[in-house]
């Protein structure tokens, strides 16, 4: 049977990709950090907030035609904002702690991914182009974003290696994978998946550098600021460097 190519609804993955991906994750931290925490609305509220919006674009992602880069990265920050949110109700309020929430967490990635396998065949990215793959996809997604929180707090303030020890260890393994990638032919669906869990802990490590005081390790930035700026630098991006969609061969 020959094989046909489509588009998928989720961009290619090239380097443009990664640097919005990662300004993407650290803006989910300063504004989750802004809204529970400057503004003073809680974990609880901030996760209702922003997972609502995520549902309400996830919704729209599914329901569009093709791919729109303004949308999907929409529901990327939705995702990261409401993982973070989310990750500290858990490992804060809710009290089951960093390693706790990191184990449950990756637990919930694993038991997403296999069945996104176990029900299409497959946890490729360029299987996305038909509702159930990306239901499966941004339900791997969230996890993995609110697992990514909870690591990255778990290697800062458990592990003791602060905000920039913490970004060092986690850009090191990006590295690691992109060696990876050049020179093996390991699978490039392990290496993405990888690549994409851990592109949150360093964002999030980034913004807690960023917004934390002083006396805890950061900059003590404005919240609110440095969401602003890293939500102008993401749109400029979008509009400068090539946003296509990717493409899947189907038979």
């Amino acid at each position: 049977m020959m094989e046909r190519s489509t588009l998928t609804k989720v961009p290619q993955v090239t380097l443009a990709f990664w640097i919005i991906k990662i300004l993407s994750t650290t803006l989910g931290e300063t504004a989750g950090d802004a809204v529970t925490m400057t503004l003073g609305l809680g974990y609880l509220v901030g996760t209702v907030m922003f997972g609502l919006a995520l549902i309400a674009l996830v919704a729209m992602q599914i329901r569009a035609r093709a791919f729109h880069p303004f949308l999907y990265w929409a529901t990327i920050i939705a995702s990261t904002t409401a993982g973070t949110t989310l990750a500290d109700l858990a490992t804060r309020s809710v009290g089951i702690g960093y390693t706790g929430g990191s184990a449950l967490l990756l637990a919930f990635v694993i038991l997403s991914l296999a069945a996104w396998k176990a029900t299409l065949g497959t946890v490729s990215v360029d299987s996305v182009h038909e509702p159930r793959a990306e239901l499966f996809y941004w339900v791997t997604i969230t996890f993995s974003q609110t697992l990514g929180t909870a690591i990255s707090d778990w290697l800062a303030d458990t592990g003791g290696l602060g905000y920039l020890g913490s970004a060092a260890v986690f850009g090191a393994a990006l590295v690691l994978i992109g060696i990876l990638y050049a020179t093996t032919n390991t699978s490039r669906v392990v290496l993405f998946w990888s690549a994409f869990i851990l592109t949150r802990p360093l964002g999030a490590t980034v913004g807690d550098f960023l917004d934390k005081p002083i006396d805890h390790g950061g900059l003590a930035f404005s919240r609110p600021l440095a969401s602003l700026l890293l939500g102008l630098a993401i749109v400029a991006l979008i509009v400068l460097l090539p946003q296509r969609a990717g493409r899947s061969d189907i038979r």
